[in-house]
């Protein structure tokens, strides 16, 4: 299984950006996928994720009215809009899927809880 992300780019602070991320390989399904985020020297830190069952979303209160994830389960894609960026934003964004469902916060949003990870996609938010 394979997620390849895209959209990443060069964008000025209050602008916006669409990531994407499309899961491929051998069929499977995913129940909950995310979004993390990592700068250079420091961890990897949760974004947000969307549980199929149900649709119920979650978010990291550092972008809470400002990024807005969706998707398709059936097509195990996942989309990440954000808006009104800010520099701090800046970092490499990686999508992740999990094959057991949950609906544990504290699970949802440890990355080490995820099965499956695409190769990252650098967005850049300018001053």
């Amino acid at each position: 299984v394979q997620l390849q992300a895209s959209g990443g780019g060069l964008v000025q602070a209050g602008g916006s950006l669409r990531l994407s991320c499309a899961a491929s390989g051998r069929t499977f399904s995913s129940t909950v996928m995310g979004w993390f985020r990592q700068v250079p020297g420091k961890e990897r830190e949760f974004v947000a994720a969307i549980r199929w069952s149900g649709g119920s979303t979650y978010y990291a209160d550092s972008v809470k009215g400002r990024f807005t994830i969706s998707g398709d389960d059936a097509e195990n894609t996942v989309h990440l809009q954000m808006n009104s960026l800010k520099p701090e934003d800046t970092a490499v964004y990686y999508c992740a899927a999990r094959r057991i469902d949950t609906s544990v916060f504290l699970t949802i949003t440890s990355g080490w809880r995820y099965d499956y990870w695409g190769q990252g996609t650098q967005v850049t938010v300018s001053s």
